[in-house]
């Protein structure tokens, strides 16, 4: 009986063009856990991940959405808030008492200078271990946005929505400075709530069949009685 040719189907991941397993395996063999950089249209993720047999654990995550809080009023997609994500996720791993891992990029693209170094450079600075080369971290003029500073001086209106939101893009790097401030001394794990125990309801009762009642006994006919006598 003739045969075609045996067709291997990829895993769904790389079907998907998601996942490189050669360059993930290559990661998890190292033993390490890994420092996962992942960026957005408009913004970054940045997280701690250790291999499990059963599946990936994520130990500590930041986003770009999260520097609000701080009172970061920049933009969430360029380097100085690249870089603030990554030292938000340092300090966090830092208060796990997490300090090495090894940088995972993904599928993205490796650009010197680019928003996933930033990310890392807010990682080392933060007090993480990561292998790397200085050659692929952008400048520290970059990430204070000096760089942002020159072109508002020369054309302030291309930065007509950081007004709106009440920042003058003059003054990007001494806002930087600020909100990195606060990030290193506040608290940055959320705790988890405590549960409460709810209360044990009550067992439900067993359906107990109740004993049938007696029948009361039945009298002696009048005949019978008449009889009795006689």
């Amino acid at each position: 009986m003739a045969r075609g040719k045996i067709r291997i189907v990829a895993h769904r991941r790389r079907r998907e063009g998601r996942t490189n397993f050669r360059k993930r395996l290559s990661l998890v063999k190292s033993g390490k856990r890994r420092l996962v950089v992942r960026k957005t249209a408009n913004g970054m993720v940045c997280q701690i991940v250790d291999y499990r047999h059963k599946g990936d654990v994520t130990l500590v995550s930041a986003t770009a959405k999260e520097l609000s809080a701080f009172g970061w009023k920049g933009g969430t997609g360029n380097l100085p808030g690249s870089y603030l994500v990554g030292y938000l996720c340092a300090v966090r791993a830092k208060e796990k008492k997490i300090g090495e891992a090894i940088l995972d990029i993904g599928l993205q693209r490796s650009t010197k200078g680019s928003r996933v170094y930033a990310a890392l450079k807010g990682a080392l600075d933060g007090g993480i271990n990561v292998p790397f080369s200085e050659d692929i971290l952008p400048s520290d003029e970059r990430i204070r946005g000096l760089h942002i500073q020159a072109i508002a001086e020369k054309s302030p209106a291309m930065f007509s929505g950081l007004k709106k939101s009440g920042l003058d893009a003059k003054n990007m790097s001494a806002h930087f400075d600020e909100v990195k401030a606060k990030i290193s001394k506040a608290k940055t794990s959320a705790k988890k709530p405590v549960e409460k125990k709810a209360a044990k309801k009550p067992a439900p009762k067993k359906n107990v069949k109740k004993p049938a009642p007696k029948k009361p006994a039945k009298k002696p006919a009048k005949k019978a009685a008449k009889k009795a006598k006689k």
